[in-house]
């Protein structure tokens, strides 16, 4: 039997680029048997019996943040020799699924559900979603259907989350509708907790300056250094991180310059010197743990539209607990010194203060 993800694992303990975890290993052998139940082609495999019975169809990933959650479903996707396949963050997906209902109403085409679930089964054998989260009844009253639709299409997921799936969507309204789509994951995924001692991205994060002052060189290369180390990005490939276009409420993308592994770059300018609403930083908050701005200048009482941008970011970014590095002219209680807006941008400077705590940087990507 091949283990892909379990071999690629292990290279990465022989090479001394993750510390071998055993609960890590444990989502590793989850993940090798989901890609021997896509190797055999069929959900439903032969037991030693000679009855049939279902094969795995799901791995469900989660843990507290750093624990090596899409590490882990990065490998798969990469080493699970199956096409098409689709890696895409919950939040992207469920955006992209509500347009496709739409669409499919206005088509009159049968039950949307149906439709809905035959075009994505088409797009991908494999499904891999990151930071799986519920915090609408619409979605909740979508997911039991569309996941159970998909799975007997043969669509294979790979899903990572904070919570254990008994705790999603958790006092949420008209939640018993939602409990068919947690019984399903129980059921019929592998369920696997990463709950090993260390949180690896914050301990990546131990030692490294998160806010630099002034706008230089050197800042520049602080920044760019601690972008590598959060990725495991080669220093050497610099010049090839890809960019990313992300949904925004309305039919919108926004274009990333630098994406990867949950980890984004963006100037001061592109965020705050451009007309940018909420949605905007919504979309960058709940698709990125990590957010990186450079450029971030002194702003004078001319630039208060861009003090109210900055000021919107930032309350957006706190309350989805996203991790901010930055470049500045100034310290925070000097960003904005004057100006409409400067006596209310003071609570911007005390969370971009808290921001910088060991205890704000403790905790897990999300609301809540």
């Amino acid at each position: 039997m091949k283990h892909p993800v379990g071999d690629a694992y292990a290279e990465l303990v022989r090479a001394g680029e993750v510390r071998c975890d055993a609960a890590q290993q444990r989502g590793a052998a989850a993940l090798d048997r989901l890609a021997q139940a896509l190797g055999n082609g069929s959900r439903r495999i032969l037991s030693l019996f000679g009855k049939r019975q279902d094969a795995l169809e799901g791995v469900y990933l989660w843990g507290h943040v750093g624990r090596g959650k899409t590490m882990l479903m990065d490998l798969a996707f990469n080493r699970i020799q199956i096409e098409p396949k689709r890696r895409v963050h919950f939040h992207a997906f469920m955006l992209e699924v509500h347009e496709r209902l739409r669409a499919a109403r206005e088509s009159e085409t049968g039950d949307p559900i149906e439709a809905v679930a035959d075009e994505i089964a088409d797009e991908a054998n494999l499904l891999a979603f990151d930071e799986l989260q519920v915090t609408n009844p619409a979605d909740a009253m979508i997911l039991s259907r569309l996941f159970g639709k998909l799975l007997e299409r043969g669509v294979r997921v790979i899903a990572t989350s904070n919570r254990p799936p008994r705790d999603l969507y958790k006092d949420g309204l008209n939640r018993e509708l939602f409990l068919p789509f947690i019984d399903m994951i129980e059921s019929r995924f592998d369920v696997v907790e990463l709950g090993g001692p260390i949180d690896y991205r914050l301990d990546r994060l131990t030692g490294v300056e998160v806010w630099h002052v002034p706008n230089r060189p050197e800042a520049t290369r602080a920044l760019s250094e601690a972008f590598f180390k959060l990725t495991d990005y080669s220093v050497e490939d610099r010049a090839k991180v890809p960019s990313e276009e992300i949904p925004v409420a309305g039919g919108r993308s926004l274009h990333v310059p630098k994406s990867l592994k949950g980890v984004a770059v963006f100037s001061f300018k592109r965020l705050c010197g451009e007309p940018r609403g909420a949605a905007d930083y919504l979309a960058i908050a709940q698709h990125f743990h990590t957010v990186i701005i450079v450029g971030i200048p002194v702003m004078t009482p001319a630039m208060r539209n861009e003090a109210a941008r900055f000021t919107a970011l930032i309350d957006v970014l706190y309350d989805h607990h996203v991790k901010l590095l930055a470049s500045a002219d100034a310290e925070p209680a000097e960003l904005y010194p004057s100006g409409d807006g400067s006596f209310e941008f003071q609570r911007t400077v005390s969370r971009l203060e808290e921001m910088r705590s060991a205890e704000y940087l403790a905790q897990g990507h999300g609301t809540g």
